[in-house]
């Protein structure tokens, strides 16, 4: 293998939001806080919104999630002023 050219693996926390769970693997992934485990190590965390965790492909179960925080509603109420339409 070329030397140099390889990324530099390390662990990473992914804590998934909608569930809590966590899940520590080797990855690449920039982050920028860290989080203390259990057994005393401090790796870099990284947070997702979707995990298998939390899925429904994977958990069976569908869940309404509203990750855009009423984008929706405020680009419908936007628009409606704009068309004169309420």
């Amino acid at each position: 293998m070329k030397s140099g050219i390889h990324p530099e693996y390390r662990e990473v926390c992914f804590l998934d939001l909608s569930t809590g769970s966590k899940i520590i693997i080797s990855s690449t992934a920039q982050t920028r806080e860290t989080i203390k485990l259990d057994d005393g190590r401090e790796v870099p965390l990284y947070k997702v919104e979707t995990s298998a965790e939390s899925h429904p492909f994977y958990t069976g179960q569908q869940k309404s999630v509203d990750t855009l925080g009423g984008r929706v509603e405020k680009f419908r109420q936007k628009f409606a002023k704009a068309t004169g339409k309420a």
